[in-house]
């Protein structure tokens, strides 16, 4: 019986809705809707490409080390899914260009307008970005200021001169300069039958040798096209508009964050863990030891969730 009861727990609910005139996927481990015994939401801000899917595994865990007691949701970047078949990617068109909803700073307003829309106000937050998705995260803290968080954990964090690093060399000119020369190929994969897209997939992750194979079917929705190409036209902004560290909104904000940067991440170097912890010798920084790659949900969801699961354990301990 427990077992059964278990599963239960361990399966999540997806829905599909329209915020901030773009369609969105949430994932929702635990209560799907709030009610008096529910005070705090774990809410994860992905990466880039915006996939919920992705985090499956990593969100299952940490719902688990929580004891079942609190939720655990993600919310998908603006247009980074596929549609249902009752749904267009936006609401309205003319709307959602005027707002530039898949831009850097039409998902910033997007996480907010979910907020506002779908989480009581009194509920406490515990917001767990994943590379961009920190970004956001404090943007969003500058932006609003009254959001009732408790913490905020950055995984992997490109905060600051993302163009400038090694990764961000390579993609700044297919992201800024080539993007439209990408869209042919992504249209013409796009047409390829669902079951060759997936073994495509599994080809191209074959390298990794304790890959996640959660994560493939995610990818398939990603390669629709139009998905794909919100994610690029993202990164280009990215590439633009991440440049210098915000200072002001850490320092307003310093207790509550975790910051965890990756020992070999060409989206964010070393040194960019060495200044922020001299800048602020008081904060809360660590240096992955365990050599999780910034993609971690390929194949270390499990063991991250694990690790986020200890930081918090004092904070969160029912």
């Amino acid at each position: 019986m427990d077992r059964v009861e278990t599963e239960q727990r361990d399966e999540p609910q997806t829905d599909f809705i329209y915020c901030h005139r773009a369609v969105t996927e949430v994932l929702k481990f635990g209560s799907c809707q709030f009610n008096s015994g529910h005070k705090v939401l774990f809410l994860i801000i992905p990466g880039n490409p915006g996939v919920v899917g992705f985090y499956k595994t990593f969100m299952r865990t940490l719902h688990r080390n929580l004891g079942y007691h609190h939720p655990v949701w993600a919310v998908s970047h603006a247009g980074h899914c596929v549609p249902p078949d009752s749904m267009d990617m936006v609401e309205d068109a003319s709307s959602a260009a005027e707002y530039d909803v898949f831009g850097l700073d039409g998902q910033i307003e997007h996480k907010l307008a979910f907020l506002r829309r779908h989480v009581p106000r009194d509920t406490r937050l515990v917001l767990l970005g994943h590379s961009i998705g920190c970004y956001i995260i404090l943007d969003m803290m500058k932006r609003n200021p009254e959001l009732n968080i408790l913490k905020s954990i950055m995984l992997f964090p490109t905060i600051e001169r993302m163009a400038q690093t090694p990764q961000g060399k390579v993609m700044t000119p297919v992201l800024c300069g080539l993007r439209y020369v990408a869209y042919l190929p992504l249209f013409l994969l796009s047409l390829l039958p669902e079951a060759l897209k997936a073994g495509l997939i599994r080809l191209a992750l074959g390298g990794i040798c304790s890959l996640d194979h959660t994560v493939v079917q995610p990818t398939v929705g990603l390669l629709s096209g139009d998905c794909a190409a919100n994610a690029m036209y993202m990164g280009g902004q990215e590439m633009n508009k991440v440049l210098e560290r915000d200072d002001l909104t850490i320092k307003k904000n310093l207790e509550k964050l975790i910051f965890y940067y990756g020992a070999t991440d060409h989206w964010c170097p070393v040194q960019y863990y060495h200044d922020i912890k001299q800048d602020f010798p008081h904060g809360d920084f660590r240096l992955c030891e365990n050599g999780f790659r910034h993609a971690f949900v390929l194949d270390a969801g499990r063991e991250v969730a694990q690790m986020v699961s200890e930081w918090i354990s004092v904070d969160f301990r029912t």
